[in-house]
């Protein structure tokens, strides 16, 4: 099954387990299919009837506090394909990290980090297994793997049965896969400030929870109608300092080579790609600063701007806009660093440059 930008077409194997009696009861569930080239060979509607099928999680309640009040979180990481035919997860560590931070915030049971990655290793193994993975490709080299496939993976909580405030003290972890190509539709890199608020001092901003997505979702939306590819959020205080990204976290070189991203605090989510580029951009001897930027010293000093995530990989501005007022960067194109980090962060997670910092696991 071929990647279509970053769209839903579950794997067969998906992994579930629920909180209970201080420990987690886990199981590997088989939704129904065919193999990948019989399913390749089928018309949209029949697809679509079998694709829904393994989006069905009959065990699952409709009605409890995920659904209800956002009360869940949820990760994203890639398993990417290998040369000689194996996948490689990047850095599952560090989101079995942030996931147990999330739920931890969020009041639920610990899902330890070991079980984490053994989980997500197992639900990628057991479909590439059955075929249901990307192979490499050549042809993606001469692109610097811009248009590289992988599998994504998504893990996430889910609340047992409630209908009141309150939090969920024996939630399910559910892990599905799907697989992915490019996030950001190719053409237009431009973005645009909003006046809405991502999040707040004291709120959650930090955690990858549910809820958090809601303004983002529709900050993205109104920019998109606006003929923009991405909104950028302020500081809810003074809506003066840059923040993030509908969902990534931003980065800004300056004038004089410096590498600045907003420094983390309780409302900017702590970015695995995030930490990465800042590894790879010190590797290669660029001043790196974690500090409050505001928005007037992008406009002013900024020559270069891209977005981090799992899902935009490092994606390119050509310009922000602000308050009516645009500023263009490398006269559109992307530039010299961010270009370098990108082909860097892209070659180490297919396999065509050095992995010097052991960031990839075996599947």
């Amino acid at each position: 099954m071929a990647a279509k930008g970053f769209t839903l077409s579950i794997y067969p194997w998906v992994y579930v387990a629920q909180s209970e009696n201080s420990g987690w009861k886990e199981e590997f569930q088989e939704k129904p299919h065919k193999t990948p080239a019989q399913e390749a060979a089928m018309g949209e509607a029949e697809l679509n009837e079998l694709l829904a099928r393994r989006n069905s999680f009959a065990d699952l309640p409709l009605v409890n506090y995920t659904t209800q009040y956002g009360m869940g979180c949820f990760e994203g990481l890639k398993a990417f394909p290998q040369k000689d035919g194996s996948l490689r997860l990047f850095r599952p560590d560090r989101n079995a990290r942030r996931f147990r931070s999330s739920m931890e915030g969020l009041k639920m049971p610990s899902y330890p980090e070991e079980t984490f990655v053994k989980a997500v290793r197992e639900t990628v193994r057991r479909n590439r297994d059955i075929g249901f993975a990307p192979n490499y490709d050549p042809a993606w080299e001469a692109g610097d793997f811009a248009e590289g496939h992988a599998v994504y993976v998504r893990p996430f909580s889910y609340s047992e049965p409630a209908i009141g405030l309150g939090l969920s003290a024996s939630p399910w972890v559910v892990i599905i896969t799907t697989p992915v190509g490019a996030y950001f539709r190719p053409g237009n890199s431009k973005a645009v400030t909003t006046d809405k608020v991502r999040a707040f001092p004291g709120g959650t901003g930090w955690i990858k929870c549910d809820a958090n997505y809601v303004v983002p979702i529709l900050a993205k939306k109104e920019a998109e109608a606006q003929g923009y590819m991405e909104a950028i959020f302020l500081d809810a205080e003074h809506k003066e300092y840059v923040e993030e990204g509908s969902s990534c976290n931003i980065f800004f070189v300056l004038k004089n080579g410096t590498l600045v991203t907003p420094d983390l605090s309780d409302t900017i989510l702590p970015g695995i790609t995030r930490t990465s580029v800042i590894q790879l951009a010190q590797d290669l001897g660029v001043n790196v600063e974690e500090r409050r930027i505001s928005i007037h010293e992008v406009m002013d000093s900024a020559v270069e701007a891209f977005v981090t995530g799992t899902a935009a990989g490092i994606s390119y501005f050509e310009s922000i806009t602000h308050k009516g007022q645009t500023r263009v960067f490398n006269d559109g194109k992307i530039g010299d660093t961010t270009r370098e980090l990108q082909v860097d962060l892209k070659g180490i997670q297919y396999g065509s440059r050095e992995d010097r910092h052991g960031w990839m696991v075996q599947v």
